[in-house]
């Protein structure tokens, strides 16, 4: 199987990642994005790199169809210290590796592209919030459902009584709900619509 994290090309890498996928051809990728929003012959371009210039739909339809992470595309990240090879970018990114665009992408802390701003900083810190109070939210309704099947649940042989391990998610689950209200706050007051978390 072809690596995929270690080709040169945006193109080059959607290919490897197609054929990794067992997809046959970018006939049968195109059929793979709902809507056919993009052709097999745009596909087919690009993976030639003669599309060289593609758009954040496209790039972000493919991804999903490959089911990969968009970064697997833009960068080799599995040569970390590589350059950026994008085409059309402006001199800041010409010393830019793999590993250091992944982290200023995605916000990380020990980015040598630090966001340095108040304003900045912020920003981070309310997406981190967001990140924390989703999975919060989804470890509270995992927790509900396994409190309220708990009562309906028969022990197995020997097994102790579930009071225990009920206590024990239920605390769990306050946990997560003072959590879900400290991040909530937050959010609420830098301006985010948080009623789907709570």
């Amino acid at each position: 199987m072809e690596e995929f994290g270690q080709h040169s090309g945006i193109g080059h890498r959607i290919r490897a990642v197609r054929k990794a996928r067992g997809i046959k051809s970018t006939a049968e990728l195109a059929t793979r994005i709902p809507g056919r929003l993009i052709s097999g012959a745009v596909l087919r371009n690009i993976e030639a790199g003669v599309k060289t210039d593609i758009s954040i739909s496209q790039l972000l339809n493919i991804a999903r169809a490959l089911r990969v992470s968009p970064i697997f595309l833009l960068a080799t990240i599995r040569d970390p210290n590589s350059k950026l090879d994008i085409p059309s970018l402006s001199q800041d990114f010409d010393q830019m590796t793999a590993i250091e665009f992944y982290d200023w992408v995605s916000g990380s802390s020990e980015s040598i592209y630090e966001w340095t701003t108040a304003e900045d900083q912020s920003e981070r810190s309310q997406l981190r919030a967001m990140k924390e109070l989703e999975h919060n939210a989804r470890e509270r309704d995992r927790l509900t459902l396994l409190i309220d099947a708990a009562p309906n649940l028969e022990p197995i042989g020997e097994q102790p009584a579930l009071g225990d391990e009920i206590e024990a998610l239920t605390a769990r689950r306050a946990e997560a709900l003072r959590q879900i209200d400290r991040l909530s706050s937050y959010l609420r007051s830098a301006g985010w619509d948080v009623h789907r978390w709570n």
